[in-house]
C-alpha cells in the first residue's frame, strides 16, 4: 500500500494563544508519525480563536471557521486567553470561543482521564502511596447549569450591589451524560460515583434521581452518590477508589482541575469534549489540554506537550478509530518519560543528580516519535 492508499482524515486545529500553537504543532508531528506507522494521513487545517482573533477580527471566532470546524472529524484544541483579554466586564471575550464550539457542535460531555504515570509520580504533592493505582476519568456535563444559564450582572448603588446566575438542569441532559458515564465504567471497572450537592441544591436532587433510574438498566455497574465537598477531599486522600466519576457542569470543572494535581502537573492531563454527531469511523469531538494558555513562558519552547499529545492520542481512538495508534503515542510518552526525557514543569533542571533530561517542546515531541519508531505499543 502506497501513501496515496492510506485513509484521510481531516482534522480541525485551533492552535489558539499564548503556548497553545506550540503544543498543537508537537501534537501535529506525533499525529503524523503515527500515521506513518498505521497507515493513515491527516489533511490538517488551522484557524484562528480566541484572543488573536478579537485582535485580528474582533470576534473570538468568526462564524464561517466555526463551520469549517465542524465539517472536519475533529477538532484539536490549544488553549485561549492571557493577560491583555483577561478583563471579566468585557463583551468580548476569548473564552467565548470555547462556549461557541461546544454549544454550536453541542458538545455535552467532556472526558478528562486522571491516570499518574509511574515515571512521575515523584512529580505528585500527594504521597506516592496514595497513588498506587490510580486511574479515573472524570465525566463532566459541558453544556448545561450555572455556565449556560440566566444571569443578572452586578447592579445597583455602591453598598447594596447584587447578581444572579441560575442553575438550570433538565431530565434529559441528566439522563444522557449519566448513560455516558455507565456505559464507559463497563469498559472500565464498573464504578460510578456521581457528585452532586443533593443536600442543598433541587438541581442535585435531580441529578440524583435521575442517575437512580439510569443505574437499573446497568445492573453490572456499582453506583455511589458523593457529595461534591466529600468528593474533593477524597481525591486526594484515597483517589484510587475512584474508577468513573459523574457530575455536572461546575464541579466537574473544579473537581477535575483538582485531580489533575495527582498527576503532577497540569502540563500532562487530556480532554474530550464528544456530542452525540458521528463520523465515518467514530464520535466528532474537540480534544485539547486541560492547561491555560500560559502567556509567561509563550514562544519560548518549553511549554509541557504531554497534556496535547495524549489529548490527540484520545482523538485518535474516538474520533478516528485507530485504537492500536492511539495507544501506541500513549504508550510511547510513557516510554519516553521513562528514559528520562523531561519538560521544565516535570524537573529540576538545576539538578544533575536526577538522571533526567530537561528538553524544551519540540525535543520532548521528538522523543516520543522516536519512541514510536522503537515500536512502543502494539505492533502495527
Amino acid at each position: 500500500m502506497t501513501d496515496a492508499d492510506f485513509p484521510v482524515h481531516d482534522i480541525a486545529t485551533i492552535p489558539g494563544d499564548g503556548v497553545g500553537p506550540e503544543v498543537v504543532a508537537a501534537a501535529r508531528r506525533v499525529v503524523d508519525a503515527a500515521g506513518e506507522r498505521f497507515g493513515f494521513r491527516v489533511a490538517w487545517s488551522e484557524y484562528v480563536a480566541g484572543g488573536i482573533a478579537i485582535d485580528t477580527f474582533g470576534v473570538p471566532i468568526r462564524d464561517d471557521d466555526l463551520a469549517a470546524c465542524g465539517r472536519a472529524d475533529a477538532i484539536l484544541f490549544g488553549a485561549v486567553g492571557g493577560p491583555r483579554w483577561s478583563d471579566p466586564h468585557a463583551p468580548v471575550r476569548p473564552e467565548q470561543a470555547i462556549f461557541a464550539l461546544r454549544g454550536g457542535f453541542e458538545l455535552y460531555a467532556n472526558l478528562r482521564p486522571v491516570r499518574v504515570l509511574p515515571a512521575l509520580a515523584s512529580s505528585s504533592p500527594v504521597r506516592p502511596e496514595l497513588l498506587t493505582g490510580v486511574d479515573l476519568l472524570i465525566v463532566r456535563e459541558l453544556t448545561g447549569g450555572l455556565y449556560f444559564a440566566d444571569r443578572r450582572e452586578p447592579s445597583g448603588p455602591d453598598g447594596s450591589r447584587t447578581a444572579m446566575d441560575t442553575l438550570p438542569y433538565s431530565e434529559p441532559e441528566i439522563e444522557r451524560i449519566v448513560r455516558l458515564a455507565f456505559d464507559l465504567a463497563r469498559t472500565r471497572r464498573s464504578r460510578v460515583t456521581q457528585v452532586d450537592k443533593a443536600n442543598v441544591l433541587a438541581t442535585s436532587r435531580l441529578w440524583r434521581t435521575v442517575t437512580d433510574d439510569v443505574a437499573r438498566d446497568y445492573p453490572d455497574v456499582t453506583l455511589n452518590h458523593q457529595l461534591v465537598d466529600s468528593c474533593a477531599m477524597l481525591l486526594v486522600r484515597r483517589p484510587a477508589d475512584f474508577d468513573v466519576i459523574v457530575t455536572e457542569n461546575l464541579f466537574g470543572d473544579i473537581l477535575s482541575d483538582e485531580a489533575a494535581v495527582l498527576a503532577g502537573s497540569l502540563g500532562v492531563l487530556p480532554s474530550a469534549s464528544l456530542g452525540t454527531r458521528r463520523t465515518e469511523h467514530g464520535l466528532f469531538g474537540m480534544y485539547e489540554p486541560i492547561h491555560g494558555s500560559a502567556p509567561d513562558i509563550a514562544g519560548r519552547d518549553i511549554a509541557n506537550p504531554i497534556g496535547t499529545i495524549l489529548s490527540a492520542a484520545m482523538l485518535l481512538r474516538t474520533s478516528l478509530g485507530h485504537d492500536a495508534a492511539a495507544t501506541a503515542v500513549e504508550a510511547s510518552v510513557e516510554q519516553a518519560l521513562a528514559e528520562g526525557w523531561r519538560t521544565a514543569d516535570l524537573a529540576d533542571p538545576d539538578d544533575p543528580r536526577d538522571g533526567l533530561v530537561v528538553v524544551g517542546t519540540t525535543a520532548f515531541a521528538t522523543a516520543v516519535i522516536e519512541a514510536l519508531g522503537t515500536g512502543a505499543g502494539v505492533a502495527a
